[in-house]
């Protein structure tokens, strides 16, 4: 509390001193959840102030500001800094005078707090406006939360009553209101009586004081009665579910408790039975080793065989290497064969080509020469042209045939010369493939000749190879016969311990059997433990559909009970509906007037402004007409000017004038 003052003083300009002395007593009492304030006149800076510091977390669950003497908009900032509160429980604006702004603020609070559950507002004049009274009466049918209302002595007449009905036909938290000392009259008692048949939560509805008839009063008590009692059996319902609820739970934990019990007892069965299987398995384990042994005895003798049978087999493996050494020194043989024999005849091709090479060249220097001859006959042909031409400028052109013969004798002469260069290379070039040809064939004979030499060296090799073959054939044949006799005398010796190994293990295997039935006779006697207990599980399952299908049946009595309720819900949905389509249709109503005023605005306003064009061109027209009246009054004050100016010369023409006829008159007379 000492915080919420110092808040309040530092909020302040100029904090009242019956509020610091107030807050300082709330302080120092001991309960603070209550702020009291009433009848201290508090002012519009104060209200500012505790509307900033009411929206946070205040510790106050209850407000009381009776006959503080609040105006409009300190009435606004109050409520304003109350709508996101969430701690208070409970408001007192008694006495206060609010009217038509503090309706308003009214309806917006309970449109947005979710924490005031009880609201005083006595001796207040809300049904004296009744558009304010009608948007408090909105935010009173949006308001979910608040379950008291006290509105005595607030001058609400039969269309507030009507308000508060529709109101109430919204709300589903009001429990008690308290509408004493009003005017509502027969039409706001029948409005309100016909709101409580789609209200069932409002329990108290205090109607004394408003010229209500006695039997709407009387039918408003049997409404409340009615309620109360659907209360009543709501609660025993509630009641009773829950503790149908508990016996479920109990009964479930029951059964799990015995479901776990169970379990318990066929965990010990199966560890016995695991048991049993252990000391099973260790029997089966040491038989398993006596074979193993005997296993182990005849794999060593097997490895002995095994070993014998290695040695003959790599025997025939050296004897089949040699063999595959010889097949390999043939293949080499004819390889090499097909070697030399291709090394030929690319030898030969090549000969060929190096031949059809030299041939191409040869035709290539031939065409070249006749192309010569064709250039010099042409030249010939071109001076024989240019001599009957030009016959009659022999003795110009005598020089240039000369030189022209003698460039046709440098020509022959250079021809000549690539001729016997062409036969000299052609000549070389024939020297030089019966060199190498020479050079290929003494190669081929020699190649033949070492191959020849390695064929016998092979042969020999080969006949050597073949006594060895015969010298390990006849050992090996010796060393057969005596590992035939070595195995014979294993298999005997084999077969004595066989028949030994096997008389043992018929023992074994003899009590492994008897061990084997004592196993079954204890798993048969499990069995029968594990069946009764399945049987005991039945009848508990059996009881839990028992207990299932009671549920059922009042899960159905809830749903039925539901259903009436969204009946009525819905019964109510579909009045306010109706009395919603009458009021969009007096909205809508309304807002054609409102476009028709907003037209006649658009064309008055449309009108002023072509009135004003008119008058800004009426008013340039005359700036230009005084302008044209002045250029006139300056060109006929000009015109005047130069009028007074002719008859001033006028004036002296005529005067002279008439001087020299007085003149001529006088000298004619003389």
């Amino acid at each position: 509390m000492e915080e919420f003052r110092r808040a309040y003083a530092r909020l302040c300009v100029a904090p009242q001193e019956a509020v610091l002395r107030r807050l300082r007593e709330l302080g120092a009492a001991p309960g603070r959840g209550r702020l009291d304030l009433a009848a201290q006149s508090l002012s519009l800076e104060t209200c500012g102030a505790l509307g900033r510091l009411l929206p946070g977390a205040a510790p106050f669950a209850e407000v009381a500001l009776g006959d503080c003497g609040l105006c409009e908009e300190g009435v606004k900032l109050l409520l304003h800094g109350l709508c996101s509160n969430t701690s208070v429980k409970s408001l007192d604006l008694k006495g206060n005078n609010l009217r038509n702004v503090g309706a308003e603020a009214l309806g917006k609070l309970l449109r947005q707090n979710k924490s005031i559950r009880s609201l005083i507002l006595e001796w207040n004049s809300l049904g004296v406006w009744e558009e304010g009274f009608s948007f408090f009466c909105q935010g009173l049918g949006a308001n979910n939360f608040l379950q008291q209302l006290d509105l005595r002595n607030n001058q609400i007449n039969h269309q507030g009553a009507g308000d508060l009905a529709m109101a109430l036909k919204q709300n589903a938290s009001l429990q008690e209101l308290d509408l004493r000392w009003n005017n509502i009259g027969l039409l706001g008692g029948r409005a309100l009586l016909n709101c409580l048949h789609s209200n069932k939560t409002l329990k108290r509805l205090e109607l004394a004081g408003n010229n209500v008839p006695s039997d709407i009063l009387k039918a408003v008590e049997q409404a409340m009665n009615h309620n109360q009692d659907r209360e009543t059996i709501l609660n025993e319902t509630q009641n009773r579910t829950y503790v149908l609820g508990k016996e479920v739970l109990s009964l479930k934990d029951e059964k799990t408790k015995q479901f776990l019990d169970l379990m318990d007892t066929i965990d010990k069965q199966r560890e016995e039975i695991a048991r049993s299987g252990r000391i099973s398995a260790a029997r089966v384990s040491q038989l398993q080793e006596a074979l193993d042994e005997q296993h182990s005895v005849m794999n060593s003798l097997k490895a002995k065989l095994q070993m014998t049978e290695a040695a003959l087999a790599l025997s025939e493996q050296k004897v089949h290497n040699l063999g595959e050494l010889l097949n390999a020194v043939k293949q080499e043989q004819a390889s090499m064969a097909e070697c030399h024999f291709m090394e030929l005849q690319q030898q030969k091709q090549e000969g060929a080509v190096r031949e059809g090479k030299f041939l191409h060249e040869l035709s290539a220097a031939s065409e070249k020469n006749l192309l010569l001859r064709n250039q010099v006959d042409e030249l010939e042909k071109k001076c024989k042209v240019q001599q009957d031409q030009l016959f009659q400028v022999k003795q110009d052109l005598t020089n240039r045939t000369a030189e022209l013969k003698l460039r046709a004798m440098r020509a022959e002469e250079h021809l000549e010369m690539e001729k016997k260069r062409f036969k000299q290379s052609l000549e070389d070039m024939e020297s030089l493939r019966v060199k190498e040809v020479g050079h290929m064939t003494q190669h081929i004979e020699t190649s033949e000749r070492s191959m020849q030499d390695r064929i016998q060296r092979l042969e020999a090799i080969r006949i050597a190879l073949e006594e060895e073959l015969n010298q390990v054939k006849a050992a090996a044949l010796a060393e057969r016969g005596h590992a035939e006799e070595e195995l014979m005398k294993v298999r005997n010796q084999a077969r004595l311990e066989e028949r030994q190994q096997l008389e043992h293990l018929e023992e074994k295997l003899r009590l492994m059997t008897e061990s084997r039935n004592e196993a079954q006779y204890c798993c048969i006697k499990q069995k029968q433990m594990i069946a009764e207990a399945q049987a005991k599980a039945n009848q508990l399952s059996l009881h839990a559909d028992g207990l299932r299908r009671r549920l059922e049946e009042l899960q159905q009595d809830l749903k039925s009970k539901e259903e009436e309720k969204v009946t009525e819900v819905n019964k109510v949905k579909v009045e306010l509906q109706e009395h919603i389509g009458h009021l969009q249709a007096e909205r809508t109503a309304q807002d054609g007037l409102r476009e028709k005023i907003a037209a006649l605005e658009r064309q008055l306003k449309a009108l002023s402004s072509i009135h004003r064009e008119a008058l800004l061109d009426k008013e340039s027209e005359i700036s230009v007409l005084l302008e044209k009246l002045r250029t006139k009054e300056a060109d006929i004050s000009r015109m005047r000017e130069e009028e007074a100016q002719r008859a001033s010369f006028l004036q002296n023409a005529i005067m002279a004038y008439v001087q020299g006829s007085s003149l001529g008159t006088h000298s004619s007379r003389k």
